[in-house]
């Protein structure tokens, strides 16, 4: 078995590391480059990158940024926003990340995963599904988590897992930023449907909240923002306190 990943999420906007709550409410968290290169030296597993605003705005993926970023880190490095097709991932991928996430491009052409696996491995191709819990469903949301699609997540992520992706990143918008816990019921659910590797993320909040994403919600690697990007907690209290646990990590 695979030891658990802790990975700090870096949302970023017009070029710099933002947070907010429920995907609204955005505050400044510093330079993106520069926290990545903290988070490489303090123990992070890898660092993802989602420029929130390019698939919105119709703006290319930040470039420039993935560059800078992968001549300061040496840990896998995943970018996701703006991608739009197998080119797209080509560029990202050459820039110097090890992996891309997808999101509303596959919404819109569920084709892009199968076609981005089968070209790049599946290894490298993580699909995000943002979602909230409306009328007894837990429905996805595109661009940003600013559009509704009407897709069921659960109904979507089996579908992902058939088009070929490597991973996914399930985000519950409904915890986003509030620091109450992740949806341990959906990952509990999702974790009982598919055979991918699940990164949980929405809702970290204290070190407890890690173990029960991994222990009870069965993911493979745990995302957080704001505690880390604020220093309310720090990943390597994060791994002390899951090792007392008797949950393996990668020092």
């Amino acid at each position: 078995m695979l030891k658990p990943r802790i990975i700090p999420c870096l949302d970023v906007k017009d070029g710099r590391v933002v947070k907010g709550i429920n995907f609204i409410n955005l505050v400044d968290a510093g330079d993106p480059v520069e926290q990545a290169k903290h988070y490489n030296d303090c123990g992070a597993d890898e660092i993802c990158f989602l420029d929130i605003e390019a698939t919105k705005d119709n703006k290319k993926t930040m470039i420039d940024v993935i560059k800078k970023t992968a001549d300061q880190v040496f840990i896998p490095l995943t970018i996701g926003g703006g991608i739009r097709s197998v080119e797209d991932i080509r560029e990202i991928l050459l820039a110097g990340a090890d992996k891309v996430c997808i999101n509303t491009a596959g919404i819109l052409e569920p084709k892009l995963i199968r076609d981005a696996a089968d070209r790049f491995g599946n290894q490298c191709i993580v699909v995000a599904v943002d979602f909230k819990f409306i009328n007894n469903k837990w429905e996805v949301y595109s661009h940003g988590g600013t559009q509704k699609t009407g897709l069921d997540a659960v109904k979507w992520i089996r579908e992902i897992e058939n088009l070929g992706a490597g991973e996914l990143l399930l985000t519950s918008m409904d915890r986003d930023g509030t620091k109450l816990g992740f949806d341990i019921e959906f990952l509990n659910n999702i974790r009982s449907l598919i055979n991918l590797p699940i990164i949980a993320s929405g809702g970290a909040g204290k070190l407890g909240d890690f173990e029960e994403a991994i222990e009870k919600g069965g993911a493979s690697a745990v995302l957080a923002a704001s505690v880390f990007h604020f220093g309310l907690i720090k990943i390597p209290e994060v791994k002390e306190y899951l090792i007392a646990k008797n949950i393996p990590m990668r020092i």
